[in-house]
């Protein structure tokens, strides 16, 4: 019998600068593991909160992850209840999709637990209603990458879609250690946009997804430039036009602001470029009083194909340990692209 599994799932970029809540990317580095269990109670419980974060609520309803797992519930109907620890390994409030972590990481990790597993497109939905529990909104650019990998359009209906980028795209992401919440960061946006920046800002747009499927980095530079959302919301960012132009001067096809602040990510060709980006926006947030992380990771990472894993667990005869002794499907390895995608891991049972 299945009794419990572990679901992780990776920060990830929201916006990517030119998809504002459609478009999103996950990247390589610390992000949230979820444990659930099965209980005989029905419902779901939350009995703990580890990690970066802990000052989280325990009801379910107003918890992301509870509120996924509570819609799991009602959609699956398994018979049975859940219990749910959470460890957080994102901040919230980073612009590094700290609250879609949570949901999406106990989804993976109840849906090992159901038999038959729920779809994709099923879990894609309830993660975005997890996402509104901290955020107001149920927008998928954060959760569209962390269950696909790498970077994903986010639709309003209809699953998630991974989109190929080249091999040698790498991304720079720097955390300043400040919190801006999503919900001050949106309210930012309110007010009348002129008809012509949405004629540009979806041109760049086209051309950002043009580059990625051509495998031409030029086509994304032209393209990979916020004339939208970054302008109204630079201001909530100390030192964004410094932190900007660094990237640039280092480099960068292009750079803005990850989600909804205060990181901002940059894109560049090959390892050492982002990497040395990375640096001097870092060094800029410095000069602005910030201390910040950094974070390098490629475009195409972590990235797996998504399918269910099923795992039965049992207790070890000798042990009295539950182990994995059966596997029924897996959260399989994308096929890479030719010239453009290299399988990695997405949002994955451990």
């Amino acid at each position: 019998m299945k009794t419990w599994a572990t679901g992780y799932a990776p920060p990830s970029i929201g916006n990517v600068a030119v998809g504002f809540d459609i478009l999103g990317q996950s990247f390589d580095a610390p992000g949230d593991r979820v444990t659930v269990r099965r209980a005989e109670q029905p419902g779901v419980r939350i009995t703990a909160i580890r990690g970066v974060v802990q000052n989280l609520p325990l009801d379910a309803e107003n918890n992301t992850a509870g509120r996924a797992l509570r819609g799991l519930v009602a959609t699956a109907e398994p018979g049975f209840g859940l219990e749910v620890e959470l460890e957080k390994g994102i901040a919230l409030g980073s612009g590094m999709g700290g609250s879609a972590a949570s949901a999406v990481a106990a989804l993976v990790a109840a849906n090992a637990l159901l038999d038959p597993p729920l779809s994709l497109g099923t879990l894609y939905e309830l993660a975005k209603e997890g996402e509104a529990a901290a955020s107001g909104s149920r927008h998928g650019d954060n959760v569209a990458p962390m269950l696909l990998g790498g970077l994903a359009l986010a639709p309003e209906r209809g699953a998630p879609i991974s989109i190929p980028v080249p091999e040698q795209l790498f991304c720079a992401v720097v955390h300043p250690h400040f919190v801006l919440e999503t919900r001050r960061a949106r309210e930012a946006l309110r007010g009348a946009y002129a008809l012509h920046d949405f004629v540009r800002q979806s041109e760049h747009l086209a051309l950002v997804l043009a580059g990625c499927f051509k495998n031409d980095l030029e086509l994304i530079r032209r393209g990979l430039s916020d004339t939208l959302i970054e302008p109204r919301r630079a201001a909530l960012v100390p030192g964004f036009p410094a932190v900007k132009a660094a990237a640039l001067a280092g480099g960068a096809l292009g750079a803005s602001i990850s989600g909804a602040g205060p990181s901002v990510f940059a894109w560049a060709e090959g390892r050492g470029t982002a990497e040395r980006v990375g640096k001097a926006m870092a060094d800029a947030f410095e000069a602005h009083g910030q201390v910040a992380d950094v974070f390098v990771s490629k475009v195409s990472a972590p990235r797996r194909g998504w399918k269910p894993r099923v795992r039965e667990l049992r207790q070890h005869p000798s042990a009295g340990r539950p182990v994995r002794v059966a596997e029924r499907g897996d959260l399989a390895r994308a096929r890479p692209r030719r010239g453009a995608v290299r399988a990695r891991e997405g949002a994955a049972l451990e």
